[in-house]
Formats: C-alpha cells, sequence, structure tokens
C-alpha cells in the first residue's frame, strides 16, 4: 500500500481554501496531488474514479466535505469499505502511516503484513479486512466481480518481463519506458519490489506515482517511520 501525501486544501487563484459543494468535486484535485490510484489496492483508475471518505459520510455526516477525510479507491476497495463504523486508531491509513512498512508484496500472493515489533498485527490485519487487499483465489470473500488480484498479478508478469529487458538493454529511454509502463498499470508497491535493488529505478518510480511521500523513505530507499504516524 503505496504511502501518499494529500497536502493542504487546494486554494483558487486568489489563495482561499477551496470549499467543496460537493465531495465528487474533489476529484480532479485528488488526481493531481496522488495519482489516479487506488489508495488501497493502487491500481490505476482509467476511467471509475471514486472519492473515498476515510471515515464514512453517512455516520460522520461533518466530514462529507472535508478535505483531510478523502482519498481515491477503486469501485471494489470502496464497496468492500463501505460505510464500516470504524475507528482511525484502529487501522493503518496510506495518507498518514508508512505504510510500505506494514505489508510486503511476493509473487502472485496478495500483500501480507510483515512480522515487525513496530507493527501492531491487530491493526494490520484490521486494514486488510477493511479493504479487502489480501483476498486472491482461495479467500473465502473473494467474489467473482472482484480482479484486483489479477490485475496485481498481471503487474507482476509485465514488471519482471522489463526487468528482464534491462538486463540486455540498460539505458535511459528504457528506464523512462518502464516507469512510464508502471504509471500506466498502477501497483507501485509491486514495481518497487521488483527493482528493490536498483536504487536509479526506485528513485524514478517514487517520483513518478504522484504524491508519494517522500518521508517514508531514507537516502537509501529504505522504509522508515512516517513523521506524525505510528509506523
Amino acid at each position: 500500500m503505496r504511502p501518499v501525501q494529500r497536502g493542504e486544501i487546494p486554494t483558487d487563484d486568489d489563495g482561499n481554501e477551496v470549499a467543496f459543494s460537493d465531495y465528487k468535486h474533489a476529484r480532479d484535485p485528488l488526481i493531481d496531488r496522488i495519482g489516479d490510484y487506488c489508495s488501497y489496492c493502487e491500481v490505476a483508475l482509467h476511467d471509475q474514479v471514486d472519492v473515498e471518505h476515510v471515515l464514512p459520510k453517512s455516520i460522520n455526516d461533518s466530514l462529507e466535505l472535508d478535505w483531510s477525510n478523502f482519498l481515491l479507491a477503486c469501485g471494489t476497495c470502496n464497496s468492500i469499505k463501505g460505510s464500516k463504523d470504524i475507528e482511525l486508531d484502529d487501522v493503518f491509513w496510506p495518507d498518514q502511516d508508512n505504510t510500505s512498512r506494514v505489508f510486503f508484496y511476493e509473487l502472485d500472493e496478495a500483500p501480507q503484513a510483515v512480522d515487525h515489533p513496530d507493527v501492531d498485527p491487530s491493526k494490520a490485519a484490521a486494514t486488510l479486512q477493511l479493504t479487502g487487499i489480501d483476498r486472491q483465489p482461495g479467500h473465502p470473500k473473494l467474489s467473482d466481480r472482484d480482479r484486483r488480484w489479477k490485475k496485481r498479478f498481471d503487474a507482476w508478469g509485465l514488471a519482471l518481463e522489463i526487468a528482464q529487458m534491462l538486463e540486455s538493454r540498460d539505458d535511459a529511454e528504457m528506464r523512462s519506458l518502464a516507469v512510464e509502463v508502471a504509471a500506466a498499470r498502477g501497483f507501485w508497491s509491486v514495481w518497487m519490489t521488483v527493482f528493490s535493488d536498483d536504487p536509479d529505478m526506485l528513485n524514478l518510480l517514487i517520483d513518478r506515482f504522484p504524491g508519494t511521500a517522500t518521508d517514508c523513505f531514507d537516502d537509501q530507499f529504505a522504509f522508515v517511520p512516517r513523521p506524525g504516524g505510528s509506523v
């Protein structure tokens, strides 16, 4: 789960904070800030882009138009998360925590919680349950309409293929093309895992995906505690 920086409330041409009359109007500013990717499963949102309420608007009326309560989500993540009554501190959030320290990615496997003393396992489990990003064939709650796992598997295959291509042709043009393919497919964490031993590619991927929280990495691109976050 990519850690993102949503930033402060957008302002108009006169420097005044934008007051959203409809939460859907926050879509384009959010895309500008964090890219058109699901904040949870990381799939690229080419057509359907939902403004997602971190805390559900049906339970928290005062947060319906609150910029700090907005993220972007695919229809599947948004539907699974639904209107569940949750406490912020019970879940890891990509806009608050370094979620790259919470979950790890393996070939053709769903995101899994790391075993680390800094990561509360019950909180990680609650995050997976809330979003369902761990659903894949064999999971009891996987539905026929949930294709997130398939798109993630496809991204794995493509990332590995491009890594192999770079072994035979490694130049700036090829690397730029690789990063553009990654941006078109999404699943930033998959690409970061495949190229984990290539600092230049890691830097390119962090730069290419808008809003990636750079304070979640050290100079060697290792994941570090996020300032102000729980992990």
